[in-house]
């Protein structure tokens, strides 16, 4: 049982990435980039980058949320995890509306 919580985290997190790549193809169909490309419209590279980035992200979060649930406690895993799909979110967010401030955390 003690499972539960990092496979919520888990699930939720694949369901943050899979909603993230639904926006690209939205984008692609918007914005008129007919694929494989992968410029155009930079409201569409945008999405693109966020789903990229997302993917770059998720391949070390997932393995480390386990080994740190199996290995410290899982509760407290399943915590940061949350956090960190809260941190994806607020990225996805603020990037779709301005790249250029993706480092100034106070505009989203």
């Amino acid at each position: 049982m003690e499972t539960i919580y990092p496979s919520i985290v888990t699930v939720v997190a694949l369901i943050v990435y899979f909603l993230i790549t639904i926006n690209v193809g939205r984008a692609r169909f918007k914005y008129n980039v007919v694929a494989p490309a992968t410029s155009g419209d930079p409201n569409f590279e945008r999405a693109l980058r966020v789903q990229q980035n997302t993917l770059e992200q998720i391949i070390f979060f997932l393995p480390l949320l386990w080994l740190f649930c199996f290995s410290v406690n899982p509760i407290w895993g399943s915590a940061i995890g949350g956090l960190w799909i809260i941190g994806r979110i607020i990225y996805a967010l603020g990037y779709y509306q301005a790249a250029e401030k993706k480092n100034d955390w106070f505009c989203y």
